[in-house]
């Protein structure tokens, strides 16, 4: 076997075990399989982390995950699958990052790394086992790439800058009560 057979190897098992991982958290989200809530729990989820409104954040991650995930394995539009993940990824970085790097602790590590992987895959390609490749990589073209991560980082950037200023402002409003409830026991 040569060396291009097993890049094209490692790359497929690196779609199916991402891919696959991907998969499994988008069904937890999208239907509630594999222990996860649902649409309903992960919109009530999605709106406790502050992303609101909560059910489309819910179907919108769980579809960035759960879609993102297939598409990855099966080597499908993968520009657009890879960037899908990344984005939805950024995401789940943001609610992690003041827990530090390190998932034991909370943090981002676990997300960052799946949407690298993702990225890096939407950006090298499928690879020689790929449906990209049975129908003439129509979908991993250089134009695709370029508007999948361009596409996704701006709207990633939108979503979670929003979010970012709603988490500021109810924890400005939490500071304010606790202040004036503070103030009211005090006389």
């Amino acid at each position: 076997m040569g060396l291009l057979h097993r890049k094209d190897l490692g790359l497929l098992a690196l779609r199916l075990g991402t891919g696959g991982v991907l998969a499994a958290h988008g069904a937890q989200k999208l239907l509630g399989w594999f222990g996860g809530g649902g649409i309903d729990g992960t919109a009530q989820a999605m709106e406790a982390m502050g992303y609101k409104p909560g059910k489309p954040s819910a179907i919108a991650s769980g579809l960035a995950e759960g879609g993102g995930g297939v598409l990855l394995a099966l080597g499908l539009a993968t520009p657009a699958a890879g960037a899908a993940v990344a984005g939805g990824m950024s995401g789940a970085v943001a609610v992690h990052r003041k827990a530090g790097f390190f998932i034991t602790s909370g943090g981002y590590e676990y997300p960052a790394y799946l949407g690298f992987v993702a990225a890096t895959v939407g950006l090298f390609g499928p690879g020689r086992y790929s449906l990209d490749r049975l129908i003439g990589y129509r979908l991993d073209r250089p134009g695709l790439i370029a508007l999948s991560f361009l596409t996704t980082g701006a709207v990633a950037a939108v979503v979670v800058g929003r979010r970012e200023r709603a988490v500021t402002e109810q924890a400005k409003e939490s500071a304010r009560r606790a202040t004036k409830a503070s103030a009211a026991g005090a006389k």
